[in-house]
């Protein structure tokens, strides 16, 4: 499937929804587990994207439209989330998470991208040369990745409660995709 501009900018606009369902009012054992020692819970993955918000996607799609590919990107820190999780509640997380992706979706339109534009390469610090295309694509997989994540990490909760079910549970059986960038 070829990127599509309007079918990104449907998917992003609902992951805030999406995780605002499944998540909120859950009792602990679904939201404040995660995969052992280094791995995130939900709240992690819902700072993270806050922190992705902020830091990454729109910055570097504008920065790709105003400087090309005459500098990389700055490198983004994949442990940011961090700073903005601490003392926060996972609702007060979900808030923000709604808050600055409505944000960031408005400044995004606000660019009225063009076929043309979608085409302008920025650098990336390890992939090198990048479309903007590829960057808006990449933030809508960013998005299912991390939902496929949070679903993996709470199905994971009931490994052996499932019994002999479990083998028909192919989430039980994955164990994570994703390569450091």
């Amino acid at each position: 499937m070829e990127h599509d501009l309007e079918s990104t900018l449907a998917l992003l606009a609902r992951t805030p929804a999406v995780l605002n369902a499944l998540l909120r009012g859950l009792p602990e054992i679904w939201t404040e587990r995660n995969e052992g020692e280094n791995t995130w819970n939900a709240g992690d993955v819902v700072a993270h994207l806050i922190h992705c918000e902020n830091e990454n996607w729109l910055p570097r799609a504008k920065w790709i439209l105003e400087s090309g590919e005459t500098r990389a990107f700055a490198p983004f820190d994949r442990e940011g989330h961090a700073r903005l999780s601490r003392g926060k509640s996972l609702a007060q997380l979900l808030d923000e998470f709604a808050q600055a992706r409505a944000a960031g979706l408005k400044e995004l339109g606000a660019l009225k991208l063009t076929g043309e534009d979608l085409q302008h390469r920025g650098r990336h610090p390890a992939l090198g040369a990048v479309t903007l295309s590829e960057l808006l694509a990449t933030w809508a997989a960013h998005d299912l990745t991390h939902l496929h994540q949070i679903t993996r990490v709470m199905a994971a909760q009931y490994r052996t409660a499932v019994g002999p079910w479990s083998r028909f549970l192919g989430v039980l059986a994955c164990t994570g995709h994703s390569e450091p960038a």
